[in-house]
């Protein structure tokens, strides 16, 4: 069953700001893209790398360590080869608090 975990204040994560959280376990990235914010799993598929340490571009994030592009809408990467996806996260934002839906 679905439900809605607590992650961060809006105010933290201001547009074109990524960030990672540990949310139950878990590393999700959250991202403020011209104020929509997304959520996906944070640790890139090919090397490990934190997406966070990259740079966030429209609804895309560049990989720090060796450049493969991640999709904040589909978690699907684009590389010289095929990559995992990484889970993507519906999220909510009530009173300033942004939430994200897990399973």
């Amino acid at each position: 069953m679905a439900r809605l975990v607590k992650v961060a204040r809006l105010d933290e994560l201001p547009p074109g700001a990524m960030k990672t959280y540990e949310v139950e376990g878990r590393p999700v990235l959250l991202a403020n893209v011209e104020g929509s914010i997304h959520a996906m799993g944070a640790i890139c598929t090919h090397e490990e790398w934190d997406l966070s340490e990259g740079s966030l571009e429209g609804d895309k994030v560049v990989c720090a360590g060796h450049g493969a592009v991640w999709d904040l809408t589909t978690g699907k990467a684009e590389f010289d080869e095929e990559l995992q996806p990484n889970p993507v996260y519906r999220t909510v934002v009530k009173e300033g608090v942004i939430f994200v839906e897990l399973e």
